[in-house]
């Protein structure tokens, strides 16, 4: 496996995040990853998540929630504007990153994070396998560019929850 070379978005990329705008923490924060990494990051390096399409935040958060609706949750709309530093994994990239135990995401995402090689990276989702998910690197020196909107909230169907 060869490292990639971070490459420069050539429009603006517009992704979603679902949380609980009165949660311990808030919907665009990182503190969160450090507690409970997820697959593509480990304790040391906090990340933000987030995905390309609204329907695949939604999905995420259900595969997180075993399968309870999850109280008071918002989106926001994350901005990240065109000329944004970015890698791309994909599942022909980075053979494993799709294993339960996400040992071989995890350290990818973690040097990806330590080397700083880009303020984003976008990984395929593990629940819905054609999309893609949204790592945000919130140390990098293009963070501060990357804009959100005001939380909304999430209208969740009953029908997902028979």
């Amino acid at each position: 496996m060869s490292e990639r070379v971070s490459q420069r978005l050539d429009r603006a990329l517009v992704c979603y995040r679902i949380g609980d705008p009165n949660g311990e923490y808030p919907i665009y924060d990182a503190r969160g990853s450090t507690l409970f990494p997820g697959r593509w990051n480990g304790t040391d390096k906090p990340v933000i998540y987030a995905c390309e399409h609204y329907s695949t935040a939604m999905l995420e958060k259900l595969a997180h929630g075993n399968g309870r609706l999850p109280a008071n949750q918002h989106f926001i709309t994350i901005t990240i504007a065109r000329g944004t530093s970015y890698e791309i994994v994909t599942k022909d990239h980075l053979p494993g990153w799709d294993s339960p135990e996400p040992t071989v995401s995890r350290d990818f995402g973690a040097r990806w994070a330590n080397e700083m090689r880009s303020a984003i990276l976008l990984v395929p989702s593990y629940v819905a396998r054609l999309e893609r998910n949204v790592v945000i690197n919130p140390q990098h020196v293009e963070a501060p560019t990357i804009a959100t909107s005001l939380p909304e909230p999430v209208w969740w169907d009953e029908r997902l929850f028979r």
